[in-house]
């Protein structure tokens, strides 16, 4: 079953091929086209200048618009960098926030004031998180401090990575990652007439490539590697210390007849369907749309035994007063992992941690 709006369910249908509608909004795609060239050609000819924060900076960004795995390569590039010695911060837009000012978020503050994703990602790794329009401006705010003027930093991170910047050219950046998903290019065109941002082209210019889950269906330019994501065990929103593993909850569900409901609102929600599929579960399955607000409780006539989401959505159901105290509720954490090549060639271009042993978890 699907909650998505009538406009994403026909703007979806229409960028699956080249039909008569994605025909008409072609000559609009032209325009995005030239609108982004512009964009682009502005820096290079040196009307606009893009802003260095001190410290390297690695984007993370896809073409194809809405969920690729991009705030699940964030959280593994976070993790593994920490490994390596680094102390990273991570700077995002934050979707639906209405203020534009550059700020250091509360790993529990309220996510109508950061955004899902930030949330997510300060929760999930504990490192410093900040958000704005003017990402280079939210960069500084967890920079380690050092030079002068504008540029300097008034945090202590020594890496920066920039979750959906690929596009946002006022941020200087010593790294560019793009994460491409099983749906490929869809009709190849961009928005409106399509679903890309960027023409596909946009790949060459780009450090690396990273496929969420898939095998290439596309051409890339750039060396490309491999997001591996799984799903391991759920954890109760109302009592977050208790834990179960998906294995012991196939079992239970094999032995008692349990009826499980799996409810997402991310940009790919078949993903999240099929990875709960592989661990062995029979689930009833719920597309909300992405970035999902909770505003209503979708489960609350439901009559399922455990209702199973995303941390992406526990962000916001732990803020709606109804599912906060719904025992049903279990989140199932991501496990995301990249190939250490990609670290390595990371490391190439900024070179190794700055000080030595890992970073604090």
């Amino acid at each position: 079953m699907s909650w998505r709006t009538p406009a994403e369910r026909w703007a979806h249908a229409v960028w699956r091929r080249r039909g008569l509608t994605a025909r008409l909004l072609w000559p609009l795609g032209l325009l995005h086209r030239a609108w982004r060239r512009f964009m682009g050609w502005r820096y290079q000819v040196g009307l606009a200048r893009a802003s260095a924060v001190g410290v390297p900076v690695i984007v993370v960004g896809n073409l194809y618009v809405g969920g690729t795995g991009k705030t699940a390569l964030a959280i593994a590039l976070v993790r593994q960098l920490a490994a390596r010695g680094w102390h990273p911060g991570v700077v995002a837009r934050g979707y639906g926030t209405s203020a534009g000012e550059a700020r250091r978020i509360d790993p529990q503050g309220d996510v109508r004031q950061f955004g899902d994703e930030p949330l997510e990602i300060a929760r999930a790794t504990g490192v410093p998180v900040a958000v704005g329009r003017d990402r280079a401006a939210a960069a500084r705010l967890l920079a380690r401090g050092g030079g002068a003027g504008p540029s300097q930093g008034q945090g202590d991170c020594d890496v920066i990575i920039a979750d959906d910047g690929l596009q946002h050219y006022g941020l200087a950046r010593d790294f560019e990652i793009a994460v491409v998903d099983d749906r490929g290019w869809g009709n190849g065109w961009l928005l409106p007439a399509g679903p890309l941002r960027d023409p596909p082209k946009r790949l060459a210019f780009v450090d690396a490539v990273v496929f969420n889950g898939a095998a290439p269906t596309v051409r890339v330019y750039s060396p490309f590697y491999a997001l591996e994501t799984e799903v391991r065990e759920a954890w109760s929103l109302t009592r977050p210390s208790q834990r179960i593993a998906l294995a012991e909850l196939r079992r239970q569900q094999v032995d008692g007849k349990l009826q499980l409901l799996a409810a997402c609102g991310i940009g790919n929600p078949r993903r999240f369907f099929q990875m709960l599929a592989a661990a062995g579960l029979d689930v009833e399955e719920l597309a909300l749309h992405d970035h999902y607000p909770y505003a209503d409780d979708p489960f609350a006539a439901r009559r399922h035994d455990r209702v199973l989401i995303t941390e992406k959505d526990a962000v916001k159901c732990a803020v709606s007063p109804s599912i906060a105290q719904d025992p049903r509720i279990w989140v199932v954490p991501l496990h995301s992992r990249i190939d250490e090549r990609l670290i390595d060639l990371i490391e190439s271009r900024i070179g190794k941690a700055p000080h030595d042993g890992p970073a604090p978890a």
